[in-house]
Protein backbone atom coordinates (compact mmCIF):
# COMPACT_ATOMS: atom_id res chain seq x y z
CA UNK A 1 0.00 0.00 0.00
CA UNK A 2 1.51 3.32 -1.03
CA UNK A 3 0.81 5.94 1.60
CA UNK A 4 0.85 9.61 0.58
CA UNK A 5 3.14 12.14 2.23
CA UNK A 6 2.01 13.66 5.52
CA UNK A 7 0.97 17.30 5.18
CA UNK A 8 -1.91 19.53 4.23
CA UNK A 9 -2.45 17.86 0.86
CA UNK A 10 -5.78 16.01 1.00
CA UNK A 11 -5.76 12.23 0.96
CA UNK A 12 -8.55 9.74 0.23
CA UNK A 13 -9.00 6.28 1.69
CA UNK A 14 -11.54 3.63 0.70
CA UNK A 15 -12.36 1.39 3.65
CA UNK A 16 -14.22 -1.89 4.15
CA UNK A 17 -15.03 -2.72 7.78
CA UNK A 18 -15.87 -6.30 8.77
CA UNK A 19 -17.29 -7.78 11.97
CA UNK A 20 -20.42 -6.89 13.93
CA UNK A 21 -20.80 -3.50 12.25
CA UNK A 22 -24.43 -3.46 11.10
CA UNK A 23 -27.35 -2.87 13.45
CA UNK A 24 -25.06 -1.31 16.08
CA UNK A 25 -25.07 2.35 14.96
CA UNK A 26 -21.75 2.08 13.12
CA UNK A 27 -22.78 4.26 10.15
CA UNK A 28 -24.35 6.96 12.33
CA UNK A 29 -21.32 7.05 14.63
CA UNK A 30 -18.98 7.14 11.62
CA UNK A 31 -20.85 10.13 10.23
CA UNK A 32 -20.73 11.91 13.61
CA UNK A 33 -16.97 11.32 13.93
CA UNK A 34 -16.27 12.39 10.35
CA UNK A 35 -18.21 15.64 10.83
CA UNK A 36 -16.36 16.25 14.11
CA UNK A 37 -13.00 15.73 12.36
CA UNK A 38 -14.10 17.80 9.33
CA UNK A 39 -13.62 14.86 6.97
CA UNK A 40 -15.62 14.55 3.74
CA UNK A 41 -16.82 11.32 2.18
CA UNK A 42 -19.55 8.78 2.70
CA UNK A 43 -20.52 5.57 4.52
CA UNK A 44 -22.95 2.75 3.71
CA UNK A 45 -23.89 -0.81 4.64
CA UNK A 46 -23.16 -3.61 2.19
CA UNK A 47 -25.37 -6.67 1.69
CA UNK A 48 -22.54 -8.96 2.83
CA UNK A 49 -22.62 -7.47 6.36
CA UNK A 50 -19.65 -5.12 5.95
CA UNK A 51 -19.63 -1.34 6.09
CA UNK A 52 -17.96 0.59 3.26
CA UNK A 53 -16.69 4.15 3.63
CA UNK A 54 -14.61 6.78 1.88
CA UNK A 55 -12.78 9.49 3.82
CA UNK A 56 -11.13 12.60 2.37
CA UNK A 57 -9.15 15.09 4.41
CA UNK A 58 -5.70 15.79 5.79
CA UNK A 59 -3.50 12.76 6.44
CA UNK A 60 -3.63 13.50 10.17
CA UNK A 61 -7.45 13.62 10.32
CA UNK A 62 -7.88 10.59 8.05
CA UNK A 63 -5.44 8.61 10.24
CA UNK A 64 -7.47 9.61 13.30
CA UNK A 65 -10.66 8.46 11.54
CA UNK A 66 -9.06 5.11 10.68
CA UNK A 67 -8.01 4.61 14.32
CA UNK A 68 -11.63 5.24 15.33
CA UNK A 69 -12.90 2.80 12.65
CA UNK A 70 -10.80 -0.01 14.15
CA UNK A 71 -12.96 0.24 17.30
CA UNK A 72 -16.23 1.80 16.14
CA UNK A 73 -19.12 2.52 18.51
CA UNK A 74 -19.44 0.58 21.80
CA UNK A 75 -21.78 -2.16 20.45
CA UNK A 76 -19.58 -2.90 17.41
CA UNK A 77 -16.99 -5.66 17.17
CA UNK A 78 -14.59 -4.80 14.35
CA UNK A 79 -12.69 -7.84 13.05
CA UNK A 80 -10.98 -6.41 9.96
CA UNK A 81 -10.34 -3.08 8.27
CA UNK A 82 -9.29 -3.08 4.60
CA UNK A 83 -7.81 0.29 3.60
CA UNK A 84 -6.72 1.45 0.17
CA UNK A 85 -5.54 4.90 -0.88
CA UNK A 86 -7.10 6.55 -3.94
CA UNK A 87 -6.75 9.94 -5.63
CA UNK A 88 -8.95 12.53 -3.82
CA UNK A 89 -12.11 13.60 -5.64
CA UNK A 90 -12.68 16.81 -3.67
CA UNK A 91 -15.89 15.71 -1.96
CA UNK A 92 -17.75 18.61 -0.33
CA UNK A 93 -19.39 16.93 2.71
CA UNK A 94 -19.86 13.66 4.55
CA UNK A 95 -23.03 11.67 3.96
CA UNK A 96 -24.66 8.36 4.68
CA UNK A 97 -25.74 6.76 1.41
CA UNK A 98 -28.14 3.97 0.61
CA UNK A 99 -26.98 0.40 1.08
CA UNK A 100 -26.11 -1.61 -1.97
Amino acid sequence: MNQPQVGSVPVRVHVFISGRVQGVGYRFSTQDMAVLLKINGWVRNLRDGRVEAVFEGSQEKVDEMLRWCRKGPPAANVIDLEVSYEPPEGLARFEMIRSR
